[in-house]
């Protein structure tokens, strides 16, 4: 491909765009005496859409990540579950995709703006790996900095609001339920619906069911006038067999099931939660787990799960998870 110095790339007219989600995802390594993952996987969706995963071996949360590209800036949703940047070299891997990106499409002044699919430890902990970067802009992980920086009005959570990153106008929506600062990213380009931890492949935690049901009805409503190609989420926990998801803090997921979810996958979620409001507790279905405000005996039990699975992995540690 030929450099351009066009400065008003067309996100638009072609929308939405094909991309590829034909990759095998890094799942980590059945022992330490295997080599590891890389620290950072990364795969090209499209030639203006970056997804990254974080390498199991380097945090069991193996976070998703992803970079679109703007005419006039670039937005990383998310900067994973690793603070130092000998282990997790985020900082470097954005700088060296910008680049790429600019050498292809040149142009000056070009910002980046790092934001989050909500607040969590696993979601924010490489920030301050860009505190210092020029023309980055890192938004704060609260609820208030995230409505101020978008600008949500009065109307928050019902309220959907653009973030332009130049001619590529995503549309964000409030989501709270898992995380009182949850959004959720439509991107018209690639027609990517992009979720966080509200829905996913995995354990849905909400913390406030009332507020997370209407999280889902009103995704349902929004995907429903869009043409919607894909929900990703930012982890992967579920086996490829239906109902079956993997211990919290697996190092190796060998028969993880694929990333992407569909439209009718989002609508089956907000069934199955309306189907247990009022139920407390875990809710085990297909293609995900739902905690109802998980008790503190759904969280014990989940943690022990894990410390056993743990323990096992030392002994047999090549065994897939069939539990």
């Amino acid at each position: 491909m030929n450099p351009t110095t066009d400065s008003s790339l067309d996100f638009v007219s072609a929308a939405p765009t094909a991309g590829s989600l034909d990759v095998s995802w890094i799942h980590g390594a059945p022992s330490k005496r295997h080599a590891p993952d890389p620290a950072i996987q990364v795969h090209h969706y499209d030639e203006h859409t970056v997804i990254l995963r974080q390498s199991k071996t380097v945090n069991y949360e193996a976070p998703f990540l992803y970079l679109l590209f703007g005419n006039e800036r670039a937005l990383l949703l998310d900067t994973g579950a690793t603070e130092d940047p000998e282990l997790f070299p985020l900082r470097a891997t954005v700088d060296r995709l910008v680049a790429d990106w600019l050498e292809q499409y040149p142009r000056e002044g070009y910002e980046l703006v790092v934001a989050h699919s909500h607040g969590h430890h696993d979601h924010v902990a490489a920030d301050a790996q860009f505190a210092d970067r020029p023309a980055t802009t890192v938004v704060a992980r609260d609820a208030d900095a995230v409505r101020s920086f978008f600008g949500f009005g009065e109307s928050w959570p019902a309220e959907t609001v653009g973030f332009d990153l130049g001619g590529r106008v995503l549309e964000v929506l409030a989501s709270p339920g898992h995380h009182q600062a949850s959004i959720t990213l439509y991107d018209p380009w690639t027609g990517i619906l992009l979720t966080g931890d509200t829905v996913l492949p995995g354990r849905l935690f909400a913390f406030d069911f009332a507020a997370y049901l209407d999280t889902l009805e009103r995704l349902v409503a929004f995907a429903a006038t869009r043409p919607v190609t894909h929900v990703l989420g930012c982890h992967v926990e579920m086996t490829s067999r239906p109902g079956r998801d993997y211990p919290i803090g697996a190092g190796y997921q060998p028969d993880e099931r694929a990333l992407q979810l569909t439209t009718a996958q989002l609508t089956a979620v907000r069934d199955a939660a309306a189907a247990v409001a009022g139920r407390p507790g875990v809710h085990r279905f297909d293609d995900f787990l739902i905690y109802n405000e998980p008790r503190k005996s759904d969280l014990l039990k989940l943690m022990a799960r894990g410390m056993a699975h743990k323990a096992r992995a030392a002994v047999l540690p090549a065994k897939p998870v069939r539990r």
